[in-house]
């Protein structure tokens, strides 16, 4: 089994073909991962295949649409965020309606 097909449980094997929501992030880190040491470094790939891996560096809370295909696609502001900010406004002027809240990971490199 590859380290992508252990994402989710074992119990929830067609999980493993769906993207990853936080209520399965969560239950991996209390249950399937609560015993790695803490210095356990998060590592990202850059697509399915991995081709490339870069370590998790940094998060944004946005939105996410596919635009592209149904599995790939763009990052949009928060609706919040637009609204505080003019600047981020004119850059976006609109946002799919298929938009919906993500947590959006950036790796270092």
């Amino acid at each position: 089994m590859s380290d992508s097909q252990q994402a989710a449980s074992p119990a929830d094997a067609d999980a493993r073909d769906q993207p990853l929501t936080l209520a399965v992030l969560r239950q991996l880190l209390r249950n399937d991962w609560r015993r790695l040491p803490g210095s356990t470094l998060v590592v990202l790939s850059s697509d399915a295949e991995g081709n490339t891996f870069s370590p998790f560096a940094s998060y944004s809370h946005s939105r996410y649409a596919p635009t592209l295909s149904d599995l790939v696609g763009d990052v949009f502001p928060l609706p919040e965020q637009l609204a505080k900010d003019p600047e981020l406004r004119e850059l976006f002027p609109t946002v799919p309606d298929s938009a919906v809240r993500a947590l959006v990971l950036f790796p270092l490199g």
